[in-house]
């Protein structure tokens, strides 16, 4: 008799706590683009507390409709077919949270991300958590845990990452860590101990190379 699955979606707490931690690092009246903005909920926020002007980019239809019962401005677009629509640093601050690992060309999109944007905000998930690694070591099986609450076969995402494999893809791209916030239990924190294994994701401050003031 197989065990059953424990998990069905991802925990909505959790996902507030991480939009406080991405709010927290924006600064007000900023020109902000969410790409794979969902419902538009953190854009409203951002709209209310911080008197950003805000846009928003997501493909699902349904998600669309909500931004818009919500006021949000949002269109309708692929990331791994680029961001043509927009012109070159036309905002202050892109964010991408628990996106990044759902498109095909990770390392296209985040170039694309500093085309149209000064700094990202990007929240990534860690495949390397000590939760999916005892569920491998101990069953053998493609983790579900409650950060990673999918079966192989209907899970969105395309691509594992750790914390340490997203710091080497900012290397490849150029890209500078202005800061890493362990995410666990939905809080960002400065540090953690054995963040690697203990944060199931992580928020990264990014900044791009050629942007980043002289030492």
């Amino acid at each position: 008799m197989s065990l059953p699955r424990r998990y069905s979606m991802p925990d909505p707490t959790e996902q507030v706590l991480t939009d406080e931690a991405i709010t927290s690092h924006i600064r007000p009246g900023s020109r902000v683009i969410d790409l794979g903005c969902g419902d538009g909920r953190l854009l409203e926020r951002l709209r209310r507390t911080h008197a950003c002007t805000v846009q928003g980019v997501e493909v699902e239809p349904r998600r669309i409709q909500r931004c818009i019962e919500r006021g949000v401005p949002v269109v309708q677009a692929d990331l791994d077919a680029g961001l043509g629509c927009i012109p070159d640093r036309s905002f202050d601050c892109a964010v991408l949270s628990q996106t990044l690992q759902q498109v095909r060309k990770p390392r296209e999109v985040l170039q694309e991300i500093f085309r149209i944007a000064r700094q990202a905000l990007v929240v990534v998930p860690n495949f390397a958590h000590w939760r999916v690694r005892w569920e491998v070591l101990t069953r053998g099986r493609a983790p579900v845990t409650a950060s990673l609450p999918y079966d192989w076969y209907d899970t969105p995402n395309l691509h594992v990452m750790s914390l340490h494999d997203f710091r080497e893809l900012c290397d490849v791209v150029h890209v500078r860590v202005v800061k890493e916030l362990p995410i666990l239990r939905g809080r960002a924190v400065e540090r953690a101990w054995l963040a690697s294994l203990r944060a199931h994701s992580g928020l990264y401050i990014l900044e791009r190379i050629d942007d980043s003031p002289a030492s």
